[in-house]
């Protein structure tokens, strides 16, 4: 973001936002809620076509969770080749170990007071579950579990795993290794985003 000077763009918060000021798809998205119902994927394209109008999308974004499945990228590709002043979306694959994934997010904790954050694996806390400046006990969110990290894998691999091939097949994907410091992972993003970027703006 700092970088290109381009927001970053989730659809979580997306949901969030339009939740908390009760626009109509926040409604909507809110009485499906109520009803135990996932939000279907018009709705959310919806709510990331609207933000694509805003003025600060006009010179790229990163798209964060999005698209999850093969609908959404579909949709997402036809709504951005109906704008002539948009180039076709890059995709990068962030990739971790198994293992490693389940010990960044079952060993997450939180401060509650000052939101530090620590890792009872690769980060603890000078003295096991309290926070080194506060005191305070720290915390863990309850979707930050091995269960339901088990069923986020599955979900993946079911959904998400086909979006990455359809952007494979059009050869505007990359791969990352994320399992290396922060400093090495950025470097590697910043190269394959430049490099993709690069041959989409000649074939285009």
């Amino acid at each position: 973001m700092a970088r290109f000077n381009i927001p970053q763009i989730s659809t979580g918060d997306l949901l969030r936002t339009h939740r908390a000021n009760h626009t109509p798809l926040g409604l909507l998205a809110e009485d499906l809620m109520r009803q135990g119902q996932l939000v279907p994927d018009d709705l959310v394209n919806k709510m990331v076509a609207d933000r694509l109008t805003y003025p600060d999308t006009q010179t790229g974004f990163i798209l964060d969770g999005f698209p999850r499945t093969i609908n959404q990228a579909v949709w997402l590709d036809a709504h951005l080749i109906s704008d002539s002043t948009r180039l076709p979306v890059v995709a990068v694959n962030i990739v971790v170990a198994y293992d490693e994934l389940l010990h960044r997010i079952t060993g997450r904790r939180t401060c509650p007071v000052c939101k530090s954050i620590y890792n009872v694996y690769s980060n603890p806390p000078a003295k096991p579950d309290v926070c080194d400046n506060e005191g305070a006990a720290l915390q863990q969110r309850t979707d930050d579990s091995e269960p339901v990290f088990i069923e986020r894998m599955k979900t993946f691999d079911a959904q998400t795993a086909p979006v990455i091939e359809h952007y494979r097949a059009q050869r505007r994907f990359r791969e990352v290794n994320g399992d290396q410091p922060v400093e090495v992972v950025t470097v590697a993003i910043t190269e394959a985003l430049q490099t993709l970027r690069t041959s989409a703006l000649t074939s285009n």
